[in-house]
C-alpha cells in the first residue's frame, strides 16, 4: 500500500478563512458561537450557532458565478483554492487525470431549497431558477472544484450525515493507496444555518437552548450539556502520495495512516447504547494503521454535547482500550469551540488533528465545568496541553448509525 500524507489545508470557519486563525482560536479555547444573525431566531427554541465570519466571496469567485451556487459549494470552492495554494502544487505542471476530488456534505443546498420553494409558491413554477437543481445537489461542490482547477481524476460526493467528510477523506486515502490517483482534494462543506435547518433540528430537540450564554452552550462531556450547537463552513485537505510529496519538497503535516467504518444498524438518530459500532470503527482504523493501544496518544472525539453521544462514545473508548489505558489517552471535542459543522465536521477536525500532531499541542474541551460520572476520561478540560502526539484518532458519527474513524500519525 502506498503511504498518504496531508500537504495542504484550507478552511472557511467561524473563525475566518484562514487555517492559522482557526488553530489560534482552538489552541486558546475561544468559542465561535454567537446569536444567529442570518435571520431573526426569536421564535425558535435555539437562538445560537457558530456562523462563518470574515468570508469575502469575491476573493474566490466572480459575482456572476456566486449567483449560480449555494453557499455550501461556495465555501468548498474557497477552501479548496486555499488548500491547493497551501500545498504548493503547481497545477500547470500536473497531470490532471491523476488528481481527483472527494467532498462530502450532510445536507447540501438547503438555503437554495428555501429560496426556490418561496419563489414557487409566490410566483409559480415558471419563475424557479434554472440553477436550482445544480445549486442543491451535494456532488456539485466537488464538480465546481474540478472545473475551477481542471482536475480530471476520480470525482464524487459522500453523504453519510455527520460522518460525510470523514468518509470522504477515508475514500481519498483508499484511492491513493491503490493507485487510482496521486492527489485527492478531500473534505466537507455545510451551510445549514437557515430557518429550515435550525427549525428541523429544534424539532428533533437536538440543539442547545442555552441562548443567554452562547459561548458556553457547546459543552461536550459536561453533565449540564443540553444539546449541540450548529456550525457551518468548509474544510478541504490535499492528500498526496508520500514519496511524491517528498520528491517535490512539500511540507507534510501528518500521515493519514488508517481508516475504519461501521454501522450501528440500530436507530435513525440515536447511537446504539452498547457503543459497539463506534468501537469497531476505531478498532479498524488502528488495525489499518498498524498501531497498538499504547501508541495512541489523542482522540478528537465526535463529542457533540448531546446526552447520548458523549456517554456512549466514552463507553466505546473504554471498551476498546480498557479502563486503565483509556484514562491515559487525551480526549477532546473541538466542537466545544467550532460548533458542529455536520457533514463538514470530520474535515475541520482532521485539519485540527494534523496541526495538533505538528505542534505537539492538544486542543481543549472548553466549558467542561461539571463532571459527569458516565463521562470520566481525560477530556483536556478548558486549557490546551503541550504534549507529544505520535498518533491520534478522529471520530465522526452520523444519523443512520454511520461511524467513521481516521488515524493520523506524525511523520
Amino acid at each position: 500500500m502506498r503511504r498518504v500524507v496531508i500537504t495542504g489545508m484550507g478552511v472557511v470557519s467561524p473563525f475566518g478563512c484562514d487555517v492559522g486563525a482557526l488553530w489560534d482560536a482552538v489552541k486558546n479555547g475561544r468559542s465561535g458561537v454567537r446569536r444567529i444573525t442570518r435571520f431573526d431566531p426569536s421564535s425558535f427554541d435555539c437562538h445560537i450557532a457558530a456562523e462563518v465570519t470574515g468570508f469575502e466571496p469575491d476573493r474566490f469567485v466572480s459575482r456572476k458565478e456566486q449567483r449560480r451556487m449555494d453557499d455550501f459549494s461556495l465555501y468548498a470552492l474557497a477552501a479548496a483554492k486555499m488548500a491547493l495554494e497551501h500545498s504548493g502544487l503547481d497545477m500547470s505542471k500536473e497531470n490532471p487525470e491523476r488528481i481527483g476530488v472527494v467532498v462530502g456534505s450532510g445536507i447540501g443546498g438547503l438555503r437554495t431549497l428555501e429560496i426556490q420553494h418561496d419563489v414557487l409558491r409566490e410566483k409559480g413554477p415558471s419563475r424557479c431558477s434554472p440553477f436550482m437543481i445544480p445549486q442543491m445537489i451535494i456532488n456539485m461542490a466537488g464538480g465546481l472544484i474540478a472545473i475551477a482547477h481542471g482536475l480530471k481524476g476520480p470525482n464524487y460526493a459522500v453523504v453519510s450525515a455527520c460522518a460525510s467528510s470523514l468518509h470522504a477523506i477515508g475514500d481519498a486515502l483508499r484511492l491513493i493507496q491503490r493507485g487510482d490517483a496521486d492527489v485527492i482534494i478531500s473534505g466537507g462543506a455545510e451551510a445549514t444555518i437557515t430557518e429550515l435547518g435550525v427549525g428541523g433540528f429544534c424539532a428533533l430537540r437536538a440543539l442547545s437552548t442555552r441562548n443567554n450564554e452562547p459561548e458556553k452552550a457547546s459543552r461536550p462531556f459536561d453533565k449540564a450539556r443540553d444539546g449541540f450547537v450548529m456550525g457551518e463552513g468548509a474544510a478541504i485537505l490535499v492528500l498526496e502520495e508520500y514519496e511524491r510529496a517528498r520528491a517535490r519538497g512539500a511540507a507534510i503535516y501528518a500521515e493519514v495512516a488508517g481508516f475504519g467504518m461501521s454501522c450501528d444498524a440500530y436507530h435513525m438518530t440515536a447511537p446504539d447504547e452498547d457503543g459497539k459500532g463506534a468501537e469497531a470503527a476505531m478498532r479498524m482504523a488502528m488495525r489499518d494503521g498498524s498501531i497498538t493501544p499504547d501508541q495512541l496518544d489523542y482522540i478528537n472525539a465526535h463529542g457533540t454535547s448531546t446526552e447520548l453521544n458523549d456517554k456512549i462514545e466514552t463507553k466505546a473508548i473504554k471498551s476498546l482500550f480498557g479502563e486503565d489505558r483509556a484514562k491515559k489517552i487525551m480526549v477532546s471535542s473541538t466542537k466545544s469551540m467550532t460548533g458542529h459543522l455536520l457533514g463538514a465536521a470530520g474535515g475541520i477536525e482532521t485539519v485540527i488533528c494534523a496541526l495538533a500532531l505538528r505542534d505537539g499541542i492538544v486542543p481543549p474541551t472548553i466549558n467542561y465545568e461539571n463532571p459527569d460520572p458516565e463521562c470520566d476520561l481525560d477530556y483536556v478540560p478548558n486549557v490546551a496541553r503541550e504534549a507529544p502526539i505520535r498518533a491520534c484518532l478522529n471520530n465522526s458519527f452520523g444519523f443512520g448509525g454511520h461511524n467513521a474513524s481516521i488515524l493520523l500519525k506524525k511523520v
